[in-house]
């Protein structure tokens, strides 16, 4: 079975974030997607309640997992047996944040291969911070989330 690791804060999970989950599944048997924990990073929502909206969001799919961890990526991606670190990339400044991760991983990691996954463009503007600051400003994000998810049941 090949099993994938999607890391990540997704703080909140978005569309874009979703869309790299259905990619993933198209070359791998499992997602693991992982939620790091950041407790020095102030956040929208606690690690808890991301587990249960991104576990709500699967629930009826056998392929998808989700976890938290606050430890290096590759050894989460060691002790759960994925070969490979799934990352989504909107654009280019990602894809450079992105290169120099995976090198790292890569070199203190060599059996873990960094699978780089394009967002569609019809998503490139969206990203967890953009949806965090319009709710700061009272906006709608619905369009930006999941289908089905209010971010009110996980405030």
């Amino acid at each position: 079975m090949k099993i994938a690791l999607f890391p990540g804060s997704f703080d909140p999970f978005t569309r874009g974030h979703e869309a790299i989950v259905e990619q993933a599944l198209r070359l791998f048997d499992k997602v693991i997607i992982a939620i790091g924990e950041n407790v020095g990073k102030r956040s929208l929502l606690t690690a808890e309640a991301r587990l249960r909206l991104i576990s709500d969001l699967y629930q009826s799919n056998p392929n998808v997992e989700c976890i938290t961890y606050s430890t290096l990526t590759g050894d989460v991606a060691r002790k759960v047996g994925a070969s490979a670190i799934v990352r989504g990339v909107r654009n280019t400044i990602d894809f450079e944040y992105e290169r120099t991760m995976a090198q790292t991983n890569s070199r203190l990691f060599p059996e873990i291969e960094t699978v780089l996954l394009l967002t569609p463009p019809s998503l490139a503007d969206v990203s967890s911070s953009t949806v965090r600051e319009l709710i700061a400003f009272d906006r709608d994000v619905a369009e930006m989330m999941p289908e089905g998810v209010n971010l009110n049941d996980y405030l």
